[in-house]
């Protein structure tokens, strides 16, 4: 198989420039041949104008203007070429092509970030906060991934376990040349390194709650019976006309899906089909689907009408979603006077008196209320003892390894306090320095990186 891989470093489609990216020995080799200058030694570093050729019939494909990266000084470690071409698809496609015939392959999804892993220009964690950066939906979680890529994450992790490593000598050794236990002074100084370690992991674990919300945000559903604004509601917190808003009751009958952000916090807002009984069989399809949007969502919202009574079928929403955890906007406020606002809100001698402290009183015509819906959306999930402007975990992978070793080293703590014997008390810890290291991907299987890379785009 051709060691040199090639990809299009950028979205596809059209645009002013796209770039071909090349990675391996053959690199120069092939890109001598693309500009049909085999004396073509460009310096490294330094970008170079050039005609692509065909190489079979000497017809001009484009101008480019090519960078040389030689090995070991470029991103993957080896030698990178990179061609930056006229974004034309077609002409994008050619040159691949024409690499592709010269004895090139196409790169996996996140081919390059594995060679560069593989050649020590980056650990796993850094690898992994490219993708992050890339897939980021905010400036915090942009922020969050390049100081992961950055490797503060790992300069965070060194030195636990570097504690976590003399413990092990220690123990170790106290197995290997100690005939009795060790001194009850020297034991008592390991626990309570232990104990400050695994107190450590999970100090850093538990910034996995903020750094999730920034990094993955949440999925809010809008859900009511037809009529009651729910897609008024979905354009004005959008703040675009995206969803079909008429006075016919049904109009909406499968989701509508967008993406935006409140605060810091990207948000999947969801707006379902009219929840009721219906005889027609692709709205009856629609509110299935809106059921099961409900079971799924962070936070689901349910929408009733001020200027009407509530009826059967909002209870029997409400009731519906009595196990979930939701928020009652009361919407078309701008259409009953303010009195009768008052005295839904306050619920006196109501059946909404239960929902008192989950109504907000809203008019998705005139935006009043918006405000407090989207502090009420985001407000249960923020993390109020983590500040999100320091260092935060955002990957579930590493949330799990995080907790992984601390639970394998307070086991082994516990272990120790019982005086089991040092050799049964080493097989968690070592077990934890495993978990560490597959953070960072030292210890990370072929199997598992597999999994991690093929979640990146190709040509990175």
């Amino acid at each position: 198989m051709p060691n040199t891989i090639v990809a299009l470093a950028t979205p596809t489609g059209r645009s002013g420039i796209g770039i071909v990216r090349l990675s391996g020995g053959e690199s120069l080799g092939i890109t001598k041949k693309l500009v049909n200058d085999d004396g073509f030694s460009p310096a490294p570093r330094a970008a170079h104008l050039k005609q692509l050729h065909e190489p079979h019939t000497g017809e001009v494909i484009d101008e480019a203007i090519i960078a040389y990266f030689k090995a070991p000084h470029s991103f993957t470690g080896e030698d990178v070429v990179e061609i930056s071409c006229h974004g034309s698809p077609v002409v994008l496609r050619r040159v691949i092509d024409v690499c592709l015939g010269l004895d090139a392959r196409m790169a996996d999804a996140g081919e390059f970030s594995l060679r560069a892993l593989a050649n020590g220009r980056m650990n796993l964690a850094e690898a992994e906060a490219i993708r992050d950066l890339i897939d980021a939906q905010t400036t915090a979680s942009a922020r969050q991934a390049i100081r992961q890529m950055r490797g503060e994450f790992s300069n965070r992790l060194q030195p636990i376990k570097d504690d976590l490593l003399n413990v092990i000598v220690v123990l170790e050794s106290a197995l290997e040349f100690v005939e009795d236990d060790l001194p009850e002074v020297q034991a008592e100084g390991v626990k309570t390194k232990i104990a400050a370690i695994a107190a450590e992991i999970e100090r850093l674990a538990s910034t996995f709650k903020a750094g999730r919300l920034i990094r993955e945000g949440l999925r809010v559903a809008l859900v009511g019976r037809p009529n009651v604004g729910k897609s008024s509601l979905f354009n004005a917190l959008l703040g675009s006309d995206r969803a079909i808003v008429t006075e016919i009751a049904g109009t909406t009958r499968d989701q509508v899906h967008e993406r935006f952000t409140i605060g810091d916090i990207p948000i999947s807002l969801i707006d379902t089909a009219g929840l009721r009984e219906t005889t027609d069989m692709v709205e009856s399809i629609g509110v299935e689907r809106s059921r099961a949007t409900m079971a799924d969502a962070d936070i689901v919202v349910v929408m009733l009408d001020a200027s009407v009574q509530t009826s059967d079928e909002d209870r029997e929403i409400l009731a519906s979603v009595k196990d979930l955890n939701y928020i009652v906007a009361l919407n078309k406020i701008d259409k009953v006077p303010s009195t009768d606002v008052d005295r839904i809100v306050a619920a006196e001698n109501s059946s909404l008196a239960y929902l008192r402290e989950r109504l907000i009183p809203l008019s998705a015509k005139t935006g009043e209320g918006l405000d407090d819906l989207k502090h009420n959306i985001v407000g249960p999930f923020r993390a109020e003892d983590v500040s999100t402007s320091g260092f935060l975990v955002t990957d579930a992978r590493h949330h799990d390894l995080l907790t992984r070793a601390k639970d394998e080293i307070e086991n082994s703590l516990e272990l120790m306090n019982q005086k089991i014997s040092e050799e049964i008390v080493l097989i968690g810890l070592h077990n934890a320095l495993r978990y560490l290291g597959q953070i960072t991907g030292e210890t990370t299987t072929e199997d598992m990186l597999t999994r991690i890379f093929s979640t990146f785009c190709i040509g990175k």
